[in-house]
């Protein structure tokens, strides 16, 4: 984090730059009050239908829905135009990042943490990182492409590409890892979960960019994403309150957890980088599509999970639990490859035909 040149940090809006330091305080804030007023919580727990926690589906939706409002299925057209960057990425995202991050869960809290958590938990927090792992990024991903000069109309593609596929992928993968790992797949709530927080949102993003870009263009797209963002930064951080307001007596008692649960999420981050990374500098990827491909497959679209964690397993879950950590982690995690993709740039070739 620390060789991040002004001008990069500049692409990050004042809540982007400091997420992390926000969720900190807000899980403070949660462990906080949820030792003051537990009676509060337990009657926000209870607003449920169909595994749906009320509360919560509105700030998943505050969180999700400006993210898919950027979503230009116009884009795919151009899904061809760089084939070798899209390549690496889609590999990383849908064959490779699932299912390492499966394995790194279960071989630390199965094997290498198996004294330090009990049984239950340590599938919790298995299920928890499984669902990051198959979330791949679709809104932090600007940001991250911004602060390399990535190629902007490649993040685009890469973006609807994933978009698109998450539909139909998701739920196989999860309801297939967590199956493999031993961890019963309530396949209504999963099924629901994936309609109620990517297909819906996706549709309300799409209507309502064609009827903004009908009526101002792209420029009125990019006035509407600036309103309505705070709410979904504001989604994100009351959501990480309500959940450790949840957790806090366990965390109280065990504050080891957080820790724990970061190690293989650190891991995982850092190792898919280098893979996707390493592959795009083989294979000869110019740098300005060799970053953004780089840190579009190492990147979680942890608001998903998130949601799903909570629809399945409920909002004081160790899975749930999992999730938020993978949030605290991700913004340092990010940025510091972001430095480091920045120092290597001249790995890569130029901007050229074929890439």
């Amino acid at each position: 984090m620390t060789d991040i040149s002004p001008s990069a940090a500049a692409g990050l809006g004042t809540f982007e730059r400091w997420l992390s330091v926000w969720v900190a305080l807000a899980i403070g804030t949660g462990l906080l009050l949820g030792n003051i007023f537990p009676s509060v919580f337990s009657a926000l727990a209870s607003l449920e239908i169909a595994s749906v926690n009320l509360p919560v589906a509105v700030l998943i939706w505050a969180m999700v829905y400006p993210m898919m409002v950027g979503v230009d299925f116009g884009a795919l057209r151009q899904v061809g135009d760089k084939p070798k960057g899209l390549v690496v990425t889609l590999v990383v995202n849908w064959l490779i990042k699932p299912f390492t991050m499966a394995a790194l869960g279960l071989l630390f809290f199965e094997h290498v943490f198996a004294g330090l958590i009990p049984p239950d938990d340590a599938q919790a927090y298995l299920a928890g990182v499984i669902l990051l792992g198959a979330a791949p990024c679709t809104a932090m991903v600007f940001v991250w492409s911004n602060l390399t000069r990535g190629d902007a109309t490649y993040t685009l593609v890469q973006v609807s590409v994933n978009d698109v596929i998450m539909v139909f992928a998701f739920a196989p993968i999860v309801a297939f890892l967590l199956g493999v790992t031993d961890i019963v797949v309530p396949w209504n709530t999963l099924l629901l979960s994936v309609g109620l927080y990517v297909m819906l949102p996706l549709l309300a993003g799409y209507l309502t960019r064609r009827n903004l870009v009908a009526n101002g263009g792209e420029k009125a797209v990019g006035a509407f994403k600036s309103r309505v963002q705070p709410f979904s930064i504001i989604g994100l951080l009351v959501t990480v309150v309500l959940l450790f307001g949840f957790q806090g007596e366990v965390i109280f008692e065990r504050p080891l957890v957080i820790v724990l649960i970061a190690v293989p999420l650190l891991i995982q981050s850092y190792g898919i980088f280098f893979v996707a990374y390493g592959a795009a500098r083989a294979w000869g990827i110019p740098f300005n599509v060799a970053a953004p491909c780089a840190l579009i497959g190492t990147s979680n679209f942890f608001e998903l999970a998130v949601a799903v964690a909570i629809s399945l397993f409920g909002l004081g879950s160790g899975a749930a639990l999992a999730t938020v950590v993978g949030v605290l982690v991700e913004v340092p995690v990010m940025l510091s490859l972001v430095a480091f993709a920045n120092r290597t740039q001249h790995w890569f070739p130029k901007e050229g035909d074929g890439s």
